[in-house]
């Protein structure tokens, strides 16, 4: 399999009116040089589906924290690329001028092709990750397995900051590639999801699940975005499959489409975290607005803080294995 193209039957189902894609739930059914609702996946000559473009807007280095990612390898460096456009058309998306590809005049992204074997030998030299976020990185799966393929053979992961909307299938498929992933769950009610995203929001919630149950860590990010999260509902859902799952919650910021809106405010954010604390919720997380006690782990058995973080960086690691110092309780995740 070439970069850039699935091999028919892979995530493509053949239909007399072209391939059906197989990667979202959008199901779109594409001829040859058509392009489907995310912009980024094309009907291939011959049947199969291709990538629009095999680039990243994106190259550079920063903390695993940043993804973020608080209960997978907590200091590790990423090595972090941007494929091109999302599944999603979020009305308060920061990332639009490159997560919109294809979908908005404004999106002017300047990426450059992707040499896979160059970045994970960036990352094998500096003992670094290899994140794609910022954009939806399940749309350019070929990229992901052919990093993981050659990451491999010089212990380096790849790990997604993802939308979650995926397909059963094109879960099976990348799961064994990721050694993590980070799922936006914005809300559960599915007319406001769909109104800020396009798309259902129960593909999401089905992924979280189906994630885990191919063995990669989940860890879960809510911007609690005007309108549209119920933060008890969302930490009642995410409790639901796992209280042992990491939960992010994330300040929306006013940016593209609803410029007019307030930000969140902190005592919002505090209730959201005593929904999640209600629900069962072991690990719950709010990255600046609530202070460096929003950002630090605690063992769930005797509340000793065992993981101190500055914003977007580990300051202290207690841990000793995974396990609290203090207790000898094994705090969940790959550290």
């Amino acid at each position: 399999m070439t970069p850039g193209r699935w091999m028919p039957g892979v995530l493509g189902e053949r239909t007399p009116r072209g391939t059906r894609c197989r990667l979202c739930p959008h199901h779109c059914v594409l001829s040859a040089g058509q392009v489907g609702a995310c912009k980024v996946r094309r009907g291939a000559a011959g049947g199969g589906i291709e990538t629009v473009t095999f680039a990243s807007s994106v190259r550079h280095v920063d903390a695993v924290e940043r993804k973020p990612f608080f209960h997978y390898r907590p200091g590790t460096p990423t090595v972090t690329l941007a494929a091109p456009g999302c599944s999603f058309r979020c009305d308060y998306c920061v990332n639009y001028r490159i997560s919109q590809y294809g979908r908005d005049d404004e999106a002017g992204w300047g990426a450059a092709p992707v040499d896979t074997a160059a970045v994970v030998a960036q990352a094998a030299a500096a003992g670094a990750a290899v994140a794609l976020s910022y954009t939806e990185p399940s749309l350019a799966p070929e990229m992901t397995l052919d990093l993981a393929a050659r990451g491999r053979a010089v212990g380096v992961e790849v790990v997604w900051k993802s939308n979650g909307f995926l397909t059963p299938e094109a879960v099976a498929v990348c799961a064994p590639a990721l050694a993590a992933v980070n799922i936006d769950l914005k809300g559960v009610d599915e007319p406001s999801h769909r109104r800020l995203t396009g798309a259902p929001a129960q593909p999401v919630v089905a992924a979280i699940r189906a994630f885990r149950e191919h063995g990669t860590w989940v860890e879960v990010s809510t911007p609690l975005i005007p309108g549209v999260t119920d933060p008890a509902a969302v930490a009642t859902t995410i409790a639901a499959i796992g209280t042992d799952i990491p939960w992010h919650l994330v300040r929306f910021t006013p940016a593209y489409r609803m410029q007019d809106a307030d930000p969140t405010a902190p005592d919002a954010l505090v209730e959201a975290v005593d929904a999640g604390r209600a629900a069962g919720l072991r690990y719950i997380y709010v990255e600046r607005a609530l202070g460096d006690a929003g950002r630090a782990t605690r063992c769930p058995s005797c509340a000793a803080t065992v993981v101190r973080r500055g914003i977007w960086s580990l300051e202290e690691n207690l841990l000793d294995n995974g396990r609290c110092p203090g207790c000898a309780t094994v705090l969940e995740g790959r550290w």
